[in-house]
């Protein structure tokens, strides 16, 4: 599958990186093709292809947002999405751990606004990119959740089958307003990263 990816820090290049292990051609979408990021993530796995935003997306099956939130309003603008399938990995993370957007509106539901084209499906934001380095716990016989939202089944499926390539069990929670809490999955998340200074650890979906 070709796949663009729109932010190429550390969560991006994470999971860009084993995506293109598992047979997939990978875009990088930046308009500066100098840089830092770009270059960092060209020298480190060859493989990718730097395109501008807007070609990335329009050669591409699938996209990865993967920015940092406050920058999605000029990164979205005017893209060519046709009906894609936007995999939100982005969270607005305010002052103090909060939610940016005062929990008024899930981020993801803001992108879906600002790329109406788009069927955004809220994935990859509960972790840190150390889980998406490796998702793998030998110590437990269950794969880690990854819990998604979105409004379109079909860009579900498709989410879904990503998901699980990447050694995740895919828990979908429902339409993307949904995604609202997800975002406050992430938020506790990173204060128990700070509380146990460990980020290698994901929550289990289990049922009887």
């Amino acid at each position: 599958m070709k796949i663009a990816f729109i932010g190429i820090g550390k969560v991006g290049f994470a999971l860009a990186n084993q995506l293109q292990k598992h047979g997939h051609t990978i875009y990088v979408g930046n308009d500066n093709p100098n840089s830092d990021s770009v270059l960092k993530a060209l020298k480190a796995n060859p493989e990718f292809i730097a395109k501008n935003v807007s070609q990335a997306v329009k050669v591409s099956e699938l996209v990865f947002l993967a920015t940092p939130y406050h920058s999605n309003q000029q990164v979205l603008a005017n893209l060519p999405f046709e009906g894609k399938t936007l995999i939100d990995c982005t969270n607005p993370v305010g002052a103090g751990i909060t939610h940016a957007l005062k929990s008024e509106q899930s981020g993801s539901e803001m992108v879906q606004q600002l790329a109406p084209d788009a069927s955004v499906v809220k994935a990859f934001t509960i972790y840190g990119y150390e889980n998406f380095e490796d998702s793998s716990f030998p110590a437990y016989n269950v794969k880690p959740a990854m819990l998604i939202a979105g409004n379109s089944q079909t860009a579900k499926q498709e989410a879904a089958a990503i998901i699980s390539q990447l050694g995740f069990e895919c828990v979908d929670t429902g339409p993307l307003s949904q995604s609202l809490h997800l975002e406050h999955m992430t938020l506790l998340w990173v204060k128990m990263v700070r509380m146990y200074q460990n980020p290698n650890f994901v929550w289990g979906y289990m049922q009887r």
